[in-house]
């Protein structure tokens, strides 16, 4: 094999490798990768390639801090080898959980953080799984899901209508708009009177000026 097999197959493997998401914080509601699921994901596509992937801690304390150093070390058969390394730091305690478990905790955070360095984990989804199709908008069977219509818009009410003003009368003579008047015990409203007056004078009068025009006869 020639010396540069080494990155040729890991660069197959990086693009070959999906690891979803697969287990859930119930306290946070996300979704997450474990270390486990990588390595589920990975063995296979590993032993296809003729890969040899190790895993290691190593303890280190740093300004009095303790970390665990995980290096995820990748070789082929011709003796190439890559290796990443990530770091966890020990929390000082930890509710629930006793020294070793805490140890155990920081190991897996380093080891899943440096298999993702050395394998350029993101977040692109399997176009076989559920979660693919529920971000392309498909349902697994690849048929388009219906796309929700828009709720239609209801229209606002039209606005009542005012009832239109009555338009004052205005005397031909005078200039002045008609008033309502008293006569023989009754009130003669404007219209009355310009209705009297257009029919006998031939325009529309008030009521001081009509008696003011000359009898007939």
């Amino acid at each position: 094999m020639e010396s540069t097999s080494i990155y040729a197959a890991l660069a197959a493997v990086q693009s070959e490798l999906k690891a979803p998401k697969g287990q859930m914080n119930t306290f946070g509601g996300y979704r997450y990768r474990s270390c486990e699921d990588i390595l589920e994901a990975v063995k296979p596509i590993l032993k296809a390639h003729d890969l040899l992937l190790t895993l290691s801690d190593e303890p280190k304390v740093l300004e009095g801090w303790h970390y665990i150093e995980a290096t995820a070390k990748l070789e082929s058969l011709d003796g190439g080898c890559i290796s990443v390394k990530a770091y966890a730091r020990e929390p000082e305690q930890k509710t629930k959980m006793d020294a070793a478990q805490v140890t155990g905790t920081s190991s897996s955070y380093a080891r899943k953080y440096a298999l993702n360095g050395l394998f350029c984990i993101d977040d692109t989804k399997d176009a076989d799984t559920d979660e693919y199709h529920a971000a392309e908008g498909r349902n697994p069977a690849g048929v388009n899901k219906p796309q929700k219509q828009p709720a239609p818009k209801r229209e606002a009410p039209a606005p009542k209508q005012q009832p239109a003003q009555e338009q004052p009368f205005i005397c031909a003579c005078c200039g002045k708009p008609l008033q309502p008047v008293t006569y023989k015990g009754r009130t003669v409203e404007p219209a009355e009177t310009a209705a009297s007056t257009k029919k006998k004078f031939g325009r529309i009068l008030c009521w001081t000026c009509a008696q003011k025009q000359p009898k007939e006869g």
